[in-house]
């Protein structure tokens, strides 16, 4: 595995590969990332990574400074998953001026994440444009586990006419549900052992639309409820359609619908969705 640090070297390293899949990341890799680099492997001989921790999707509040960096053991999975090329800048290769020009997701980018995390998505979709004009990819892998995220690329990439496909790799979970994640890093053991309540309530509100309940609005405010009485501070559970994300209608049939839910225990913010 070649790594390189500047875009000129990243360049000439991509010129030799031809076809190239790629995976963005932020680093402290886990069994998800693994997965994505397989599933990326599935469309192109050749596989990218990325890890670069960026500034412009947190907060003041959030927790850029304490984000896990983990760059060695990082790079020890990669070589183990085969990755070919692994494109590690710091912040003064992607941007060495203030990045005046972001771009502007659509309005669904208010909502959801959006709504408690202002301009998350601004600084994602800039970040990912600019690293697709650099690395180049025929084919992209983005996880479900962001399922908002995943959408806003997908939708992004078209609009541009970006020669890129999306692909999107299925979440990938501990034995007790919890969707690996690099914050569950921060959970105490206690909290580590209470934190597949998010899964399990979402997994309910799911299974009752599977089996007949229509009344979606008081399926997520009761999953909610039920979070908040184990300790938790909901920001949103959702039932929205899975095209675009708009509130989902008693018209909408199961098949169309996704679960999300994002909520805090303790410090940490966790989020989850399933496709129902």
């Amino acid at each position: 595995m070649r790594i390189v640090r500047s875009i000129a070297e990243l360049r000439e390293a991509r010129a030799a590969l031809g076809a190239l899949a790629f995976v963005p990341t932020m680093g402290n890799l886990h069994a998800g990332h693994v997965s994505l680099v397989a599933l990326a492997r599935t469309r192109a001989p050749r596989v990218a990574v990325s890890i670069f921790v960026n500034r412009l999707q947190f907060a003041p509040s959030e927790d850029f400074e304490r984000y896990p960096r983990t760059f060695e053991d990082d790079c020890a999975r990669l070589r183990a998953a085969g990755v070919d090329l692994l494109f590690a800048p710091d912040e003064t290769v992607l941007y060495p001026q203030p990045q005046t020009y972001i771009v502007q997701p659509p309005a669904i980018a208010e909502e959801l994440e959006g709504a408690f995390r202002p301009r998350f998505f601004h600084g994602v979709a800039t970040v990912v444009l600019k690293l697709f004009n650099c690395v180049q990819p025929q084919v992209a892998a983005f996880g479900m586990k962001d399922y908002q995220q995943l959408m806003i690329v997908r939708n992004m990439t078209a609009q541009f006419d970006l020669p890129i496909e999306i692909l999107a790799g299925e979440t990938v979970r501990e034995p007790d549900g919890l969707a690996m994640s690099s914050r569950n890093n921060y959970l105490s053991a206690a909290e580590r052992a209470e934190a597949p309540r998010l899964h399990a309530q979402l997994a309910m509100v799911r299974d009752a639309i599977r089996g007949g309940v229509r009344d979606v609005e008081a399926l997520a405010r009761g999953a909610a409820q039920a979070l908040h009485g184990a300790g938790w501070t909901p920001d949103y559970v959702s039932v929205r359609r899975r095209a675009d994300l708009a509130v989902a209608s008693d018209a909408d049939g199961p098949g169309r619908l996704v679960v999300l839910g994002a909520a805090k225990l303790g410090a940490t913010r966790l989020i989850d969705n399933l496709e129902i």
